[in-house]
């Protein structure tokens, strides 16, 4: 009887960690931006898995207008009045700082998002290292605005000033 139950109890770790292992594909996620303190930046920002990448597609009201620092960071924690719970920048292959078109870059540099004059911006970009599955999903890590342009060549965060919005990304269930 002892062997037995030392066999299940083996049989069920295995399989709990394979089972841990195995992680569904996420063809869409979400990330809805809130203000940090003192702010007032509101948007929602969508990723969805094409063949060449990720989709991005944000739409961001309230910024003062210009050119704002916009990237994926480590965490999707938002709690901290100033976003920096969210962490660094999420770059899970160390590679230095740099546009989201460079082929050596943070996964998460995104580049700036251009705000007009009544204070929205818009981006629509395809990205091809971000990824919504895997083990460098960018998943449940957050979305951070910044309040100055992101020059792709100070490290490690490309001098782009204090955090003015924090949003956690989010998979979303696709509907049958």
């Amino acid at each position: 009887m002892k062997k037995f139950q030392v066999m299940i109890g083996v049989m069920g770790i295995f399989f709990g960690v394979l089972g841990m292992s195995y992680s569904r594909e996420v063809k869409k996620a979400m990330a809805v931006l809130n203000p940090t303190q003192g702010n007032q930046v509101q948007g929602t920002i969508s990723f969805m898995a094409v063949e060449e990448g990720v989709q991005v597609i944000a739409d961001v009201d309230r910024l003062t207008p210009g050119r704002h620092g916009f990237h994926i960071h480590e965490k999707g924690d938002c709690s901290a009045p100033d976003g920096s719970s969210a962490g660094g920048h999420f770059n899970p292959h160390a590679m230095s700082h740099g546009g989201p078109m460079d082929a050596m870059r943070h996964d998460g540099d995104m580049g700036n998002i251009v705000a007009d004059e009544k204070g929205h911006a818009h981006l629509d970009y395809v990205d091809s290292k971000m990824t919504l599955s895997g083990e460098n999903s960018i998943v449940g890590r957050g979305v951070i605005l910044h309040a100055q342009e992101d020059d792709f060549k100070t490290q490690p965060t490309g001098n782009a000033g204090a955090r003015v919005a924090c949003g956690e990304i989010e998979a979303v269930e696709e509907s049958r």
